[in-house]
């Protein structure tokens, strides 16, 4: 089972849009030495929606072989296609992922039969560990924890992102999961609960720009220690807001880029943060020390 801070990495990018290889390597080096346990390769906040299906492999590739086993690495596979997640998710493992994250089917808002079979047809097609992936904020469809705990029995799936930022719904999940499957938190903002609940870890957009502080704080709440916990979720309170001013991964790419990690480079139709949005970003970095 992975543990603890999972980034949900960024796909750095020129200004053109092409991806930028090497700030791809450094950002790996970075998250390495930060302590951070594992990547999301081409999740949500990696542009999933914007990048085709051989740079997406590509990206992948290209984690694994960087990090070289060094720490885990988790290919996002979903799709609102259940053929085009297998192609994706067939492509990853294929690669030498350790797991494929895969988010609800998005804009089709299938009923839950739909969901359940979406993702077991995958799990049935694909051998490799997979993660389910539920943000209804920006899919449109929810996973319902009865859905999740059915799809629990399914040999390969091993755990689940939920990103509803519903701690109570998250803990109720985890006690009844079977053993072995991990929930992790997928809102940065409620993260630190859901591991006091009994989470093993937070796949997480803040990572990207405070990776050890992120790392920390996991290790923490997964160890049941409240008061550190809490004082270092209490620091970053403001960037886990500043980071969602406007739709992920918009703010955290132009914080990254602030830091000098990445180019200012993002696909349309997300655009470069300005004005207001830059400044609240700007501030957030400067009190938070970054």
């Amino acid at each position: 089972m992975i543990r603890g801070s999972i980034v949900a990495l960024v796909t750095p990018m020129r200004g053109d849009g092409s991806i930028d290889w090497e700030a791809l390597d450094s950002l790996l080096e970075w998250h390495v030495a930060s302590g951070t346990a594992a990547v999301v390769a081409v999740g949500t906040t990696g542009e999933s929606a914007t990048i085709d299906v051989r740079e997406h492999l590509e990206v992948v590739d290209r984690c694994v072989r960087q990090v070289a086993g060094r720490i885990a690495v988790i290919a996002g596979t979903g799709a609102n296609s259940t053929r085009e997640a297998i192609e994706l998710t067939r492509g990853a493992a294929g690669a030498g992922v350790d797991a494929c994250l895969l988010v609800t089917p998005y804009y089709n808002k299938p009923s839950q039969r739909g969901l359940y079979e979406h993702y077991r047809t995958i799990a049935g097609a694909v051998a490799v560990p997979q993660i389910l992936y539920n943000v209804p904020g920006r899919t449109a469809v929810d996973l319902s924890n009865d859905t999740a705990l059915a799809l629990a029995q399914v040999e390969n799936i091993v755990g689940i992102k939920d990103a509803t930022g519903d701690v109570s719904r998250g803990a109720a999940l985890i006690a009844e999961a079977p053993a072995g499957f991990a929930v992790y938190s997928g809102d940065d903002a409620t993260a630190m609960e859901l591991m006091l609940a009994g989470g093993v870890g937070n796949i997480s957009v803040t990572a990207n720009v405070a990776p050890v502080r992120v790392a920390s704080l996991c290790q923490h709440a997964m160890d049941g220690e409240v008061e550190v916990a809490r004082a270092i979720d209490a620091s970053l309170a403001g960037l886990n807001a500043a980071l969602f001013v406007e739709s992920n991964p918009m703010p955290v790419k132009y914080a990254l880029a602030r830091m000098g990690k990445i180019g200012e480079g993002i696909r349309l139709p997300m655009t470069w943060p300005e004005g207001d949005v830059a400044a609240t970003i700007d501030r957030a970095l400067a009190e938070a020390q970054l």
